[in-house]
């Protein structure tokens, strides 16, 4: 799976609700304290952490990729 992001990053709450892996912000937290998500398959702790194009992350057997547009101003 891919999101598309409108800028040049997203953090990691916020990616992982706009996926759909995690259903609200608390869940997301809850998910990213438990060291139940990886960022290009380290174990990430910090929910503000920002995702870049390229990144990839997974939890919950699943996994996405993050795009960002390509003309940045």
């Amino acid at each position: 799976m891919d999101i598309t992001i409108k800028d040049e990053f997203i953090r990691l709450g916020q990616a992982l609700k706009l996926s759909g892996i995690a259903q609200s912000g608390i869940d997301a937290k809850v998910m990213i304290e438990n060291g139940e998500v990886q960022v290009n398959g380290e174990v990430e702790y910090r929910r503000g952490k920002k995702l870049r194009d390229g990144d990839q992350v997974s939890a919950a057997g699943q996994s996405f990729t993050v795009h960002a547009p390509s003309d940045n101003h």
